[in-house]
């Protein structure tokens, strides 16, 4: 579980895929690894990756071909930019908001404005992720945790507004966007937990056989 306070910004080192696969080396730069062991989990771009190798500078994890097809992998390159946060722990002061790391499709920048000293981003809302996506409602975009501050939905154009701190550009991948990049979103999990929890009650309750029979109404004289 991570928080979606953005930890380090790394850098992707090395890339190899293949049929299998990828194997991924990210170069930590200012992440403390001091305490990162075998097995650890670390949100790069917003993506649980379990460190299957690691240095004081930089750590090695394996990619699913799911991951792959599901994420903004297929777009990354060696020398790329990616958001770093190691799990938190029962301790951490719990900034953000609860992030799993499943990344649950791609969006892509479209306009980039200046508001203020703020920036604008209007990022593409996938139609299968737009009932999950509400006003002041939180997101998490590339391992970022952030408030939804504007929607537009218009038919096969639906899209959403962010609002990015200075100091939010500065310490994330944010700086590097640019119209057309690709981005990983993760809607709010609370959400999906309430959608799946509706749904299932629905369904539960139109398998259900009421006892009440006509004979029994008859029987009881509300019907003749």
């Amino acid at each position: 579980m991570f928080t979606g306070i953005i930890e380090a910004v790394g850098t992707i080192k090395a890339m190899n895929i293949n049929a299998q696969g990828a194997r991924l080396v990210i170069a930590t730069n200012s992440l403390d690894m001091s305490d990162v062991k075998l097995g650890d989990s670390i949100a790069t771009n917003g993506i649980c990756l379990t460190v299957v190798d690691y240095d004081q500078h930089s750590y090695s994890a394996d990619v699913s071909n799911e991951t792959l097809q599901r994420t903004g992998f297929a777009h990354y390159k060696v020398g790329m930019k990616v958001n770093l946060e190691k799990a938190m722990q029962a301790s951490t002061r719990f900034g953000g908001h609860m992030v799993s790391g499943h990344v649950d499709g791609i969006s892509e920048v479209l306009s980039i404005s200046s508001n203020g000293n703020s920036i604008e981003y209007w990022l593409s809302m996938p139609n299968d992720l737009s009932h999950y996506i509400a006003e002041k409602g939180s997101v998490t975009v590339d391992g970022t945790s952030l408030t939804v501050n504007a929607l537009n939905e218009q038919s096969g154009n639906s899209k959403f507004r962010l609002t990015i701190v200075p100091h939010t550009v500065k310490e994330t991948v944010f700086a590097y966007y640019q119209v057309g990049t690709k981005v990983n979103l993760e809607v709010d999990l609370i959400a999906r937990y309430l959608e799946r929890l509706l749904t299932k009650n629905q369904n539960e309750s139109a398998d259900v056989k009421s006892n009440v029979t006509e004979d029994l109404l008859k029987k009881s004289g509300f019907i003749k």
